[in-house]
């Protein structure tokens, strides 16, 4: 297998929200206008001081990063590129059910501009969905992969989503939590096989929580079959509570193969909207931001089955 895949340190806090945003932090309706665009872009510049901060307070800087959207984040992505942090810069539409690039066939262009470390994708992607838009959407990750890889602008990051079907759900009674425990995990590894398949080729695995640690290894053998032997997963948190978080953090740690999260509304949602509120001022929130974010880092660096390999972190090269 050619060399693909990034297997170092991740501990990345996400704020590429946009259509949420708009919708459920500031319910707002309809087109956004430039004022409202620029509260959006303070909200998220709230965030991004909160990062800085728990880099400040001791978050190892090699391994700390940051995932944000151009239309609200551009000149935080530019600051955090240029201030060396990992960085990664969301590459699809908002809100879509399928796949599509935000910017068509021009996505290169906004990629080459900012040079994130990573280009993610949000993908929903069903193993046993509708085979016509699987490969659809399955040849337009093909092209942004081989894209990057040809090109070494950034790696490829993809956050698989696995949204159940009505027959999925019927196997088990319309139980959703069943379906997490015995489907999800061996759908995300159908996914994984398929778009491997299809020549889609991430360099990172971003996996929704898992509630077992074979499954965890199960994931980590698929994204890593076929020579694969540096793609690694990481773990995000889906906006669940911290207690639930904190699990699936320390379960995806203690697996080879799972080298970070990507963990965001839990962090910062709460005391966002408290902001918004005015309850409590922008450093308060800054600082609860920071906190949260260094426990995270925190509980999945304390689970790490090898402990040496927090003192031996080498910057991550540029790609």
């Amino acid at each position: 297998m050619w060399d693909i895949g990034f297997d170092k340190p991740l501990y990345m806090l996400p704020f590429d929200h946009r259509g949420s945003f708009q919708t459920q932090l500031f319910r707002w309706k309809g087109a956004v206008t430039p004022e409202q665009s620029a509260q959006i872009t303070s909200a998220k510049q709230v965030i991004f001081d909160g990062f800085k901060a728990a880099v400040t307070a001791g978050v190892p800087r090699e391994s700390a990063g940051i995932l944000i959207d151009e239309q609200f984040g551009a000149a935080i992505l530019r600051d955090a590129v240029a201030s060396g942090y990992l960085t990664a810069c969301s590459a699809e539409k908002s809100a879509q059910q399928e796949f599509d690039f935000e910017y068509g066939d021009e996505f290169y262009k906004h990629i080459e501009a900012f040079r994130p470390t990573f280009c993610e994708v949000l993908v929903r992607y069903n193993p046993e969905g509708d085979t016509v838009t699987n490969k659809r959407q399955a040849a337009r990750l093909r092209r942004l992969s081989e894209y990057l890889h040809s090109y070494n602008v950034s790696f490829f990051m993809f956050e698989l989503l696995v949204p159940p079907l009505e027959t999925q759900l019927a196997r088990v009674k319309g139980d959703k939590r069943a379906y997490e425990l015995e489907l999800r995990p061996q759908l995300v590894v159908q996914a994984i096989d398929q778009l491997q398949r299809a020549q889609v080729e991430p360099d990172v695995w971003k996996i929704e929580g898992l509630d077992r640690r074979e499954d965890c290894g199960n994931i980590v053998a698929a994204a890593r079959n076929g020579g694969r032997d540096k793609v690694s997963c990481i773990i995000q948190g889906r906006g669940e509570d911290g207690l639930k978080v904190r699990s699936w953090l320390s379960i995806a740690a203690a697996v080879p193969g799972f080298v970070g999260f990507a963990v965001g509304r839990t962090i910062f949602w709460e005391p966002l909207k408290r902001w918004r509120d005015g309850t409590v001022d922008r450093s308060e929130a800054v600082n609860v931001i920071a906190t949260r974010y260094q426990e995270f880092v925190g509980v999945f660096r304390e689970r790490m089955p090898d402990h040496r390999w927090q003192n031996r972190l080498a910057p991550a090269v540029a790609r």
